[in-house]
């Protein structure tokens, strides 16, 4: 009714209905005004037995509490919002079977892809048991062995590390402390290697005492200070930005100032890592290119088409700020 009234083909008012911006913005007012005048209500059921296409993507990752993720989600929904793709979040908090019920949820439901950072512990078959039951994926952020035919966007971890070990490294510190990661999952694996790495490229040692894994957040980069401080590096590298927050905030209580008595870098480089006092020297891992890449690669999957690449890792960046210093005399 509402296409034939506006002279516009169902396809072009179905776009509109769902806020596409392939549709121009105002022939989309035409049919919202329309459709509010007649009443009518969107019926995305129908629409997709039709179809055979739900227009949704379901996004499964670990903390979205991590600003990481918030940055990154917002640029992929972005891009997929002009395809008409609505996005469902499902927050697994690592673990393993929550993961499952909600791969098992998207496939039921006929989500039309799926784009998952999978837990620690994951198991690549379980991916793909899902993949070939008929649900496209794309993996972001942590990769999954013995999975070649599902394309992989994260950011270049061990690459990023070892720019933030070698920065420091150039100011000529010796004892490098590295805070965080777990080896349960690809990015704590690569980041520790990225740091291993530029420490035997300079012929330093790598001291375990220095290494502080398996945490990631806050408050474990609170509570880890004291034996940070009882190793006594002159620099620390942090596996995100979260745990050199929380680092800095409990070194500062103690009367260990970051960027005069100590060096650090972050990984990540959230927005708040400039606005951080002192302004927090970090890594950008890519989070808006990683978003944007991920929903494309989707889009080119549910379509039926091959990646070119099905393997992106995209270039960090090394950010200098205020955190960064030489060590003290």
């Amino acid at each position: 009714m509402i296409a034939e009234q506006l002279e516009l083909s169902t396809a072009t008012v179905s776009l509109a209905l769902r806020n596409s911006t392939l549709v121009a913005e105002e022939t989309r007012k035409r049919v919202h005004a329309l459709a509010e005048e007649l009443g009518y209500i969107y019926n995305r059921s129908a629409a997709s037995l039709r179809t055979a296409k739900t227009n949704i993507v379901g996004l499964v990752v670990h903390d979205i509490l991590n600003p990481y993720f918030a940055e990154l989600v917002a640029a992929l929904e972005v891009e997929l919002q002009k395809h008409g793709q609505t996005v469902i979040l499902c927050n697994h908090g690592d673990d393993v079977l929550r993961q499952r019920h909600f791969l098992e949820t998207l496939l039921q439901y006929r989500a039309d892809g799926m784009i998952l950072c999978p837990a620690a512990g994951s198991r690549s078959v379980e991916v793909e048991r899902i993949v070939d039951a008929g649900l496209p994926t794309v993996l972001i952020a942590r990769e999954l062995a013995d999975l070649p035919d599902v394309p992989v966007i994260r950011g270049d971890d061990r690459t990023g590390i070892r720019l933030a070990t070698a920065h420091l490294i150039e100011l000529g510190h010796k004892r490098i402390a590295f805070v965080g990661g777990s080896g349960d999952f690809s990015t704590g694996q690569e980041r520790r290697a990225g740091y291993e790495d530029a420490l035997r490229e300079a012929g330093l040692p790598v001291d375990r005492e220095l290494i502080f894994p398996t945490l990631a957040t806050r408050r474990e980069g609170r509570a880890v200070a004291e034996q940070v401080i009882a190793a006594k590096p002159t620099a620390v590298v942090c596996f995100n930005d979260l745990l050199a927050f929380g680092l800095t905030t409990e070194l500062r209580r103690r009367g260990v100032e970051t960027g005069r008595d100590i060096a650090l870098v972050g990984y990540d480089d959230i927005d708040e890592a400039a606005a951080w006092s002192p302004a927090l020297t970090s890594v950008w891992n890519g989070q808006q290119e990683v978003g944007r890449l991920a929903a494309q690669t989707l889009l080119d999957v549910v379509a039926g088409k091959r990646p070119k690449d099905p393997r992106v890792l995209v270039r960090p960046e090394l950010h200098v700020r205020e955190t960064s210093c030489p060590p003290k005399a």
